[in-house]
């Protein structure tokens, strides 16, 4: 074996070889990897090998299109067949609550570039002759460019590939340690000798938890055991062979939760184990005697299932079983992947957790070694970045969700939905007392977060659609309690570092677009790629000459502070900490808040002394230390309270007491989303990504071309030069019972012309807002356009900025 390479990818299943594969033919020639035992001996040569391209996230559908498309060019490329099978995909749905996911799904698809459509009952019929007797079917969603492809043989074609550019690969070549060396450089240890890289992808699939341990990570991964069945001849089919039809597309039917397809002249079926049956594998290590092997049949896990299939299709009864095939893949939280750079090390690259790896292949060894290579990659990460998950995702909370999420898989979910298992984990002091006055939680970054508040004789507890809830005249409630009187908003759960040392002032200044704040001052900051692309915001707020307090979104914590880590000058003269845990937040926001909190600090929040964009510290009743700013997200005047959490508890009384006379009201996470609409302020992860620039993201006024340089300066110089060709636009949208959500398309005059990046309904305004990414010429305000929602054209029109309050006359109340 080679004693260097420049990447060493570890696990030869199907990620592993389309990463090596990805590597090649970008011309990183210099590229090995190292497979314990033999290629595909993992999940890869028992999985079903389905392609599903369908996804809601526009950025997923995206990544599953890829997939597809290199797929498709193996053959080619390469002279070895990978069984593609382009069948399509038909899914269906039995109630109007299925049939709203799909209609919402259309409304996507195009703009995502795949192709889809609404079937009546007779088209699924048509399509899918065997399935006779479902009486309950009231539509379906086809997808033609589907299908399945033999599992073994797509990941032999790309090592093919590879080997043919000059990568290497070694069989039989166990891993069993690493050393990180003064260099930056990588010690890989194997059973074969020690080979010292660059970069290490991990790509180990149900070996993940082990690797992940040698190199010091907890992997939020674990293997599920999933099972299908192969039968004998099936004669309908047999038929269809003989009179030259095509294959049948993948059925799948919420009905027997699961899948059927043609499997030679037989059917495969691969019912989904529901939670209470589903068991999990390897959770405390792969066991020795496993290899390329199979588990025992479990049919007691999905009786229910096959009842139910073979009554709907009689000729998967008649039908003989030929074989069963049992045995784990990955599972994760959100049943994504986890596939970008390993917190806290140095070129070591993820591909790991994933459920369905030839699903997911072909994608994840485009974009990582893209990411390896270039730097960065053409599509926005952040769905499958592994840093999405924090501290909160260890072995036990892992377990428990990966259970839920593949016991759900079959089941039908919702927009804003938040599953049961492993909560509440994370809470601050004050989530006993809000609880007990009617909030109902919803989680984010393993923190419990109230979504609405459930006034006395409301049943806590939320309802799901992807219509109008029953609950959201309580949410418009708060709304109104916001924009008139005083609410009060817990967002404990944001994330929270502090940048100290000589050198932070001249650090961070060269990491943001916009100008620092002076001390006792706040300024809204971008961190930018080195395309000028979003990839984190900052409120910053200087504490004082050589101290700042950052505070982001609570999804981004271990995920920008590994992206600031990296960045560190090496002189020691930037510290870097996080301190989310250590303070909680109220904001107290609305035209009566300084009436409330005057009384109970001693500090002056006049105009005068307090103005907006500013900050002290001072006392709040009995608490201390409590970072008063002037700032918020809902557009009113208002405070963002930071104090020490065992303060919490009393000043979340205090802020009750003073404000009943004034009529406080507890507000949620769903009404801040609408307030935040009206006031077009953008979203992280949303609104703005690694995608879209800070300018196509309409964040000009963050970025000072006059103050020095920063991260992306440059590209947005040139593309301030060049001209913008789309941009983020506020649209108002006509609305009744349900309303835009986020990735749908935007047309003119019939024509797709752009799509959604996030929206909802306003209920001050009473009708839906969104942020439209759209061509120049579509800017005006006044241009008419149509959005698809629920399968349904609605009128819509560009409007300016800030709908509500555009002069922020309010803020500086």
């Amino acid at each position: 074996m080679q004693s260097h390479a420049r990447v060493v990818v570890i696990g030869g299943g199907c990620v592993g070889a389309a990463t090596l594969y990805g590597l090649a033919k970008r011309g990183w020639t210099d590229v090995a990897l190292l497979e314990r035992t033999q290629l595909t001996a993992g999940s890869t040569w028992h999985a079903a090998g389905l392609i599903p391209s369908y996804a809601r996230n526009r950025n997923i559908g995206r990544m599953i299109a890829r997939s597809i498309a290199i797929y498709e060019g193996l053959e080619a490329e390469t002279g070895q067949t990978v069984g593609w099978h382009k069948c399509g995909q038909l899914r269906i749905a039995n109630t109007r609550e299925r049939m709203d996911e799909f209609h919402s799904y259309i409304g996507v698809a195009e703009a995502q570039g795949t192709r889809a459509r609404i079937v009546t009952p007779a088209e699924a019929r048509e399509l899918w002759p065997l399935l006779e007797n479902n009486k309950t079917m009231i539509g379906g969603l086809h997808h033609p460019d589907d299908g399945h492809i033999a599992p073994a043989d797509v990941t032999q074609a790309m090592a093919k590939g590879a080997r043919d550019r000059g990568a290497k690969i070694y069989l039989n070549t166990e891993v069993t340690g690493f050393e990180a060396l003064p260099g930056g450089e990588w010690r890989v240890k194997t059973s074969k000798g020690d080979i010292i890289c660059e970069h290490i992808v991990s790509a180990t699939g149900n070996y993940a938890r082990q690797t992940g341990a040698m190199l010091g990570l907890d992997i939020p991964a674990i293997p599920i055991l999933h099972q299908y069945w192969i039968t004998e001849a099936v004669p309908e089919i047999v038929e269809r062979r003989a009179r030259g039809l095509p294959e049948m597309p993948i059925l799948r039917d919420e009905a027997f939760a699961g899948y059927l397809r043609e499997e030679g002249e037989g059917l495969m079926f691969g019912p989904y184990e529901k939670t209470e049956h589903l068991k999990l594998f390897a959770v405390d290590g792969v066991p020795e005697w496993f290899g390329a092997d199979l588990l025992p049949e479990d049919f007691d896990a999905v009786a229910e299932n096959w009842e139910v299939a073979t009554e709907l299709v009689p000729a998967l009864a008649r039908a003989g079983i030929k074989s069963n095939v049992r045995g784990p893949f990955q599972m994760t939280a959100d049943e994504l992947p986890l596939a970008g750079p390993a917190w806290g090390l140095r070129n070591v690259w993820l591909a790991e957790g994933v459920p369905g790896g030839i699903l997911w292949g072909g994608a994840l060894g485009h974009y990582l070694s893209e990411w390896i290579v270039e730097g960065d990659t053409g599509i926005d990460m952040s769905d499958i970045d592994p840093r999405r998950f924090g501290r909160y995702a260890n072995k036990a909370w892992t377990r428990e969700k990966v259970q839920e999420t593949w016991g759900t898989h079959a089941e039908l979910h919702f927009p804003g939905e938040d599953l049961p298992a492993a909560r509440p984990a994370k809470t601050a002091p004050a989530y006993d007392r809000l609880s007990q006055l009617g909030a109902v939680w919803g989680v984010l970054n393993g923190w419990e977060i109230a979504n609405w508040y459930a006034p006395p004789g409301v049943e806590p507890k939320d309802d799901y659609s992807h219509r109008r809830t029953r609950h959201a005249g309580h949410v418009e409630a708060e709304v109104r309690a916001v924009r008139s009187g005083v609410g009060l908003v817990d967002i404990s759960p944001m994330t929270k570092y502090e940048v100290r040392g000589p050198g932070a002032a001249a650090w961070l200044d060269g990491l943001l677009a916009n100008r620092l704040p002076k001390p006792g001052r706040i300024a809204l900051c971008h961190h930018l790629t080195d395309k000028g692309c979003v990839q984190g915001e900052y409120t910053v707020t200087r504490l004082a000459e050589d101290a700042f307090y950052l505070v982001s979104t609570p999804r981004a914590e271990r995920l920008n502070f590994d992206v600031l880590w990296r960045l560190l000058p090496s002189d020691g003269s930037v510290t870097l900490a996080n301190v989310t845990d250590e303070r909680g937040c109220f904001t107290v926001v609305g035209p009566h808040a300084r009436d409330l909190l005057q009384s109970l600090t001693e500090t002056d929040l006049g105009n005068a002394a307090f103005p907006w964009m500013s900050f002290r510290t001072g006392g709040i009743g009995l608490a201390e230390d409590v970072r008063m700013l002037r700032v918020n997200y809902e557009g009113e005047l208002g405070w963002e309270l930071y104090h020490p959490m065992p303060y919490q508890r009393h000043l979340l009384d205090a802020l009750l007491r003073a404000g009943a006379p004034l009529g406080l009201k507890l507000v949620g996470l769903q009404a801040l989303e609408s307030l935040r609409l009206e006031k077009s302020y953008r979203a992280m992860y949303r609104d703005m990504n690694t995608e879209l620039t800070a300018f196509e993201s309409g964040l000009d006024r963050f970025v000072k071309f006059d103050k020095g340089d920063f991260s992306g300066r440059q590209a947005l110089a040139v593309q301030r030069h060049a001209g913008l060709r789309q941009r983020l636009t506020t649209i108002a949208i006509d609305t009744d019972e349900s309303s835009v959500l986020a990735h749908e398309g935007v047309y003119s005059k019939g024509a797709l012309v752009g799509r959604i990046s996030s929206g909802g309904y306003s209920y001050h305004l009473g009708h839906d807002l969104a942020f439209a990414l759209l061509p120049e010429a579509l800017w005006a305000v006044g241009t008419e356009l149509e959005v698809l929602v629920l399968g349904q054209a609605r009128k819509a029109r560009v409007i300016a900025e800030s709908p509500y309050d555009p002069a922020n006359a309010r803020c500086r109340m």
